[in-house]
């Protein structure tokens, strides 16, 4: 069987000064335009109208009604099925601002569905089963449980790494991680992607993703540590980047293929979420070769301690594996 990569042999450590300036590339105009411009938040954030419909023809469907409401200013509408095929939740806003949201009746949105649905579907075609409206306060506390998965899963990360490598590989995993949150939402404010749970979910999906990922490569090292005894860590970390590459490569590829036909093919429903794991997937990819052991090694040089030999992991920069 062919094995790709088989003798990869890259210095990876010695353009991380590179890996940094690409990261900051996209980071850096994110942050500034998340400050000045702020997040696009669906009405599960904002507030809205909620909107249940039961049909009474066939041919309405979730991309039929998207259709309707596209022609009222309606295009961003969350539509899903809610317990029988032909029953319709709509959860619609007019107002793209969420500070006028607050403001907005329900009653304006829900006249505007109506004339939409009625006027694509014809009148009687179907029947409103009820209106309401959701308050922001429900997005704030969305915003807390979504703030709390992410602190709960660095919390367990740390202690999960700290246990089975060190405490030092812990801190640089959660480095990584860090960094594919900003980078994630870097990426989701300049293409300025609504914010739903759904994209709350893709971003979370990448942070296993991408911790998977660091894991076993520090898996590697760990191994290394103890097999080359006489090598130093930055030797090592290039070892074990170079040794896993096959498999990381390999993954993402394949996950990638995945995910671009999401993207390609899923339509309006799925794009956010299809175009942040297509993102989520790559920079995953990147963190684990270019920020877990870069940061790992500035650690131990900052701050050293004993490896699994029970020698002390700084090292005078040896010449690094050629490649």
């Amino acid at each position: 069987m062919i094995r790709i990569f088989a003798e990869a042999n890259y210095d990876f450590l010695a353009v991380r000064k590179i890996a940094y300036g690409l990261t900051a590339a996209i980071v850096i105009p994110g942050l500034v335009l998340l400050a000045v411009r702020g997040l696009n938040e669906s009405i599960e954030f904002t507030g809205g109208t909620l909107i249940e419909i039961q049909a009474k023809q066939p041919a309405i469907t979730i991309a039929g009604i998207r259709d309707a409401l596209c022609g009222s200013d309606l295009c961003d509408a969350e539509i899903q099925t809610f317990g029988a095929p032909n029953e319709f939740v709509i959860r619609a806003r007019l107002a793209a601002d969420a500070a006028t949201v607050v403001d907005q009746g329900t009653q304006e949105v829900s006249e505007a569905v109506a004339a939409s649905l009625t006027g694509t579907f014809g009148d009687g075609s179907y029947e409103v089963v009820r209106t309401e409206a959701v308050g922001p306060k429900v997005g704030g506390e969305l915003r807390q449980k979504a703030l709390l998965a992410i602190i709960l899963s660095f919390g367990v990360t740390l202690i999960y790494i700290a246990f089975r490598f060190e405490w030092r590989f812990g801190i640089a995993a959660i480095a990584a991680t860090a960094h594919d949150i900003l980078a994630g939402v870097a990426f989701i404010t300049i293409l300025n992607l609504e914010i739903s749970l759904v994209v709350v979910a893709a971003v979370l999906t990448i942070l296993g993703y991408s911790l998977n990922d660091t894991i076993v490569v520090f898996d590697r090292v760990r191994e290394n540590l103890r097999k080359y005894k006489r090598e130093n860590l930055y030797a090592i970390l290039n070892r074990s980047v170079n040794e896993t590459l096959p498999r990381t490569l390999l993954t993402g590829v394949t996950t990638l293929v995945a995910t671009t036909s999401l993207l390609i093919f899923g339509g309006r429903v799925i794009a956010g979420f299809a175009a942040v794991m297509t993102f989520g997937i790559i920079i995953g990819t990147f963190s684990s070769i270019y920020i877990a052991s870069p940061v790992l090694l500035a650690i131990e040089q900052r701050w050293p301690g004993e490896d699994v030999r029970g020698a002390k992991t700084i090292m005078p920069r040896a010449a690094p594996v050629s490649g």
